[in-house]
Formats: C-alpha cells, sequence, structure tokens
C-alpha cells in the first residue's frame, strides 16, 4: 500500500491536493483483514506460571512488513479465594503490551484481584485491552492470552463458585486487524 508521503506537512486554506496525492491517500491506514475468535468455553488454572488460555488465540498473516496490527482483547475473569489474576497478551512466544519491570512486581497486560470475604467467587471481572502491534514481518503471526494466579485458581468465562443456577457463563474474544502503512 502506498503511504501518503506526498502530502504537504501542513494545509491552508485554499490547498487543493493532486490526484496523486488522493491516491496515496486512499491507499493508506486502511483495515486490510480482520481475524477474531470468540472463547465461549471455561478455562481454569492454578499456574504460577503463565499458561496458554486454550481458544484464546488467533493467527493473522499480514500482507506486508510495514502493516501495523490492532490487537483488542475483552476476557472475563473469575477467581476461587483471595488471589491476584494476571493475564498477559503474547505475540507468538513474546510477552507485548506488558508493564515495566519494578522491584519485582509480576508483569502483566490485566490484572484483577479480588480479597475480603466470599462474595469474590460470586464475579467475573472484565479485562479490555487495546494495542496497535508493529510486527515487521508477512508470515503468520499468533496473538493469544496467557493467565497465572498468584495462588488458588484463576479462571476464564466462569466464576469461582460457578453455580449452575445464578452464577453467570460468559465469553471472551481476540480480534486482529491488519492497518495498512
Amino acid at each position: 500500500m502506498a503511504t501518503p508521503t506526498t502530502l504537504p506537512a501542513t494545509f491552508v486554506a485554499g490547498d487543493v491536493l493532486t490526484a496523486a496525492q488522493m491516491n496515496d491517500l486512499r491507499g493508506a491506514f486502511r483495515v486490510l483483514q480482520v481475524v477474531s475468535t470468540l472463547k465461549s468455553d471455561t478455562f481454569s488454572t492454578t499456574s504460577t506460571s503463565f499458561v496458554d488460555v486454550t481458544g484464546l488465540s488467533v493467527t493473522i498473516t499480514p500482507s506486508a512488513t510495514a502493516s501495523k496490527v490492532l490487537v483488542l482483547v475483552q476476557v472475563n475473569s473469575g477467581m476461587s479465594g483471595d488471589i491476584t489474576n494476571y493475564l498477559q497478551l503474547v505475540r507468538d512466544s513474546t510477552a507485548i503490551d506488558i508493564g515495566a519491570a519494578s522491584g519485582g512486581s509480576p508483569l502483566a497486560s490485566i490484572s484483577t484481584a479480588m480479597f475480603g470475604g466470599t462474595w469474590q467467587s460470586l464475579l467475573t471481572t472484565p479485562g479490555v485491552l487495546t494495542f496497535l502491534d508493529s510486527p515487521a514481518t508477512t508470515s503468520a503471526t499468533t496473538y493469544k492470552i496467557q493467565q497465572k494466579v498468584n495462588t488458588g485458581t484463576g479462571y476464564v468465562n466462569r466464576t469461582g463458585r460457578d453455580n449452575g443456577s445464578t452464577d453467570a457463563r460468559t465469553a471472551s474474544t481476540i480480534t486482529v486487524m491488519e492497518i495498512s502503512a
């Protein structure tokens, strides 16, 4: 795709774009493809190291190395006990969109915690993230969510209690869009 490099840096009243400039502008910053996955079943882990959330991954093959990939994630997590639940976004095998290291604090894309009573097992917490990635490849690229806990059990798409008559089951999604340069 063309990029709008022929466009003026600034515009003033009365400026008119040439046909070549208009064509460059039409080819830039477009959504070229969209790939999405919906996870409607549940997942649980007691792992204190990140593990893949099964079914919450998506693969896209960018058409150009200059393309950006816009990643949109919505994941519902539940917990059992007084715990912290960590989720991270991973491109292939590299964690992306995580916090900066500081004094041994755990790094994650999304972190939820519940403390102080049995009510926490009745809830799911929505985690949402948006990240603009620059994978710089035309090879198939997989984006996925991983989860870990500090103690207890963490869940995706269900509450900690998971009472079939009152506790909601939810769904989570991951969507990626290739954006032309």
